[in-house]
């Protein structure tokens, strides 16, 4: 009999791997016609999620250097994705927006994504197959949570 520890160890590497490779996989070929990067993706995403932000705190917190991520803002800003507006409790700040604009182009590539998934799943699985799928994505997501 497993004990609960090893059966997790086991579980680990192998829920590591097919997660990566789910994301990696929708990643990897455009959701959307658009010339926005992954690492333009994300400071849109991160922005959208939790709201303005300096570009010094979106360098720290997407792990670049802050020229990197004044490159990134500039390239952004140039497609009216986000904007730039002095902070209203220090105004020596700037803060970085997502536009309107911005959130259309992640609400597009997200639903594209979706559908992606969606037409793989009505391919590949049956129907009990995507009910244990179903049962599976809250813990997914609880799992994500917790670390």
């Amino acid at each position: 009999m497993q004990t609960r520890t090893h059966l997790a160890d086991e579980v680990a590497p192998a829920l590591q791997a097919s997660v990566r490779l789910l994301v990696q996989r929708l990643r990897q070929s455009p959701a959307v016609e658009d010339d926005v990067t992954s690492s333009e993706t994300s400071v849109l995403s991160r922005l959208h999620r939790d709201g303005a932000s300096t570009a010094a705190e979106l360098a720290r917190l997407e792990r670049i250097t802050p020229q990197s991520m004044g490159s990134t803002v500039a390239a952004l800003e140039g497609r009216g994705l986000v904007t730039r507006q002095p902070d209203p409790d220090d105004g020596r700040r700037i803060v970085v927006s997502v536009t309107r604009q911005g959130n259309e182009l992640l609400r597009r590539r997200r639903r594209a994504r979706s559908e992606r998934l969606s037409v793989a799943l009505q391919a590949e699985f049956t129907d009990e197959e995507l009910r244990q799928l179903q049962v599976a994505a809250p813990l997914i997501e609880r799992i994500a949570h917790r670390i």
